[in-house]
């Protein structure tokens, strides 16, 4: 096994072209499957990823099964809630469909960069020089059982002045260029493609759930001026960090809202449902006057439920406040060691199905720093009023994220093989590689 093995790439989508695509979110609390016609805007605004307009002709969603924290845990059950969630968007579209575009939500998502130089010797930047020096950048070793699932140049330089987004035609003596690739582990990417493969579906391409979470719910100019995309889900809590419109810096940790509810339960003596139940409908992250007089009711673990165990919202909160903290404090301490510490003018959206607990947005203001708010997606059609939710941010994204690929650059002539069956994966990647370059 070797960390140069990738899944297959998008070929980049034409704005002048009309297609249907399939998303499968696979997370810890939920799995969702979204198909959508994408026909062409016309006419698109400077910076805008989105070039087509997206309408969902069938959508399916259920309980996960078989997995954690992002992971595929249980192979079989998985398979089984993939199969029946394929099947009701299948049903719902009148079409069937034979491959997706998965989210990789689990595997410890982290960044590397990368950079090269490349002499040009004073004459104007050609396209072959930008592709050399990309190349270049491209040729690089990942850390021992890493992926990359996301390759993006964030910004070239010429003669050491950075910041240039288009060189060509400009005149200078090197030509350099910063690349940031977003990595997953192996094993996690491989398990989550073969549980997808088993209910004979070919994987399009993997996408990081927080990168695609930004693309269905921010706007071109946050994503310019530089904005954090925390996406809160139920086994991990995942962020991107975008400016000048590009996605520079991915991290993850692992806790979630499925760990809330894990406190709550413990915290009650309640059953794992009802603390499910009390967190969404009387769970807060902030404290208010009303607490201690607001109560709730809930059975005991154990209880036959003739009884009725209540207590003051202001339990509840003491309870959920603490993790919640705790989760933020994680992303704000590693923001800021990888370079990216809190400040008044940061720029937060939080998407995810446990960003829609009460106060997490003030939270995230108090901790992370600067303005935060709920992020929903954004210029999708064909969606019930219920899945225009966060948590379907990263759904939605999947299928903007064929518009974007196109930004994305790999070393095209590293070929690797490993073993999944006869026509397993990897050997589906090698002839793809093949065929392609």
């Amino acid at each position: 096994m070797t960390s140069h093995i990738v899944p297959p790439r998008m070929k980049p989508l034409s704005p002048r072209r009309a297609a249907t695509f399939a998303a499968l979110d696979i997370g810890t609390s939920k799995i969702a499957c979204l198909i959508a016609r994408l026909t062409p805007i016309g006419a698109v605004a400077p910076g805008d990823w989105r070039t087509h307009r997206i309408r969902v002709v069938g959508i399916g969603h259920q309980r996960s099964l078989g997995v954690k924290n992002g992971l595929v845990v249980d192979m079989d059950a998985a398979d089984a809630a993939i199969r029946q969630t394929v099947d009701a968007a299948e049903r719902m579209a009148g079409m069937q469909i034979d491959r997706v575009i998965v989210t990789a939500s689990g595997g410890r998502l982290a960044s590397e960069h990368f950079q090269a130089t490349r002499a040009i010797g004073g004459r104007e930047v050609a396209e072959h020089d930008i592709h050399r020096v990309l190349e270049a950048s491209a040729a690089h070793h990942l850390h021992r059982g890493r992926i990359a699932v996301h390759s993006l140049p964030t910004g070239f330089s010429l003669d050491g002045v950075a910041g240039i987004r288009e060189p060509k035609d400009m005149i200078g003596e090197e030509l350099g260029v910063d690349l940031h690739v977003a990595t997953c582990d192996y094993a996690a990417a491989r398990n989550l493609v073969l549980a997808v493969e088993r209910g004979h579906l070919g994987v399009e391409a993997l996408a990081a759930a927080p990168y695609v979470a930004g693309l269905s719910t921010l706007e071109p100019d946050e994503a310019e001026m530089g904005v954090v995309l925390v996406d809160m889900g139920a086994g991990s809590t995942s962020v991107a960090v975008f400016a000048k419109g590009e996605m520079i810096h991915l991290d993850a940790v692992a806790l979630g809202g499925n760990h809330v509810t894990m406190d709550i339960a413990r915290g009650l003596d309640a059953r794992l449902a009802d603390a499910e139940r009390l967190k969404t409908f009387h769970g807060s992250a902030i404290a208010s006057p009303s607490d201690e007089r607001e109560t709730f009711s809930f059975d005991h673990v154990g209880d036959s439920g003739d009884h009725k165990a209540h207590a003051p919202k202001a339990h509840l909160v003491r309870i959920i406040r603490p993790r919640v903290e705790e989760t933020l404090e994680f992303l704000r301490d590693r923001l800021a060691k990888a370079g990216y510490p809190s400040g008044p003018g940061r720029r937060v959206v939080l998407t995810g199905g446990a960003s829609q607990l009460t106060g997490v947005a003030e939270a995230a203001r108090r901790i992370l720093g600067g303005q935060a708010r709920v992020g929903r997606p954004i210029g999708v059609w064909g969606m019930p009023e219920a899945a225009r939710s966060p948590a379907f941010a990263a759904a939605v994204g999947l299928l903007v994220y064929p518009q974007v690929a196109g930004r994305e650059y790999f070393e095209p002539r590293r070929i690797e093989r490993a073993a999944t069956g006869t026509d397993g994966y990897m050997t589906r990647v090698g002839r793809w590689l093949r065929e392609s370059f």
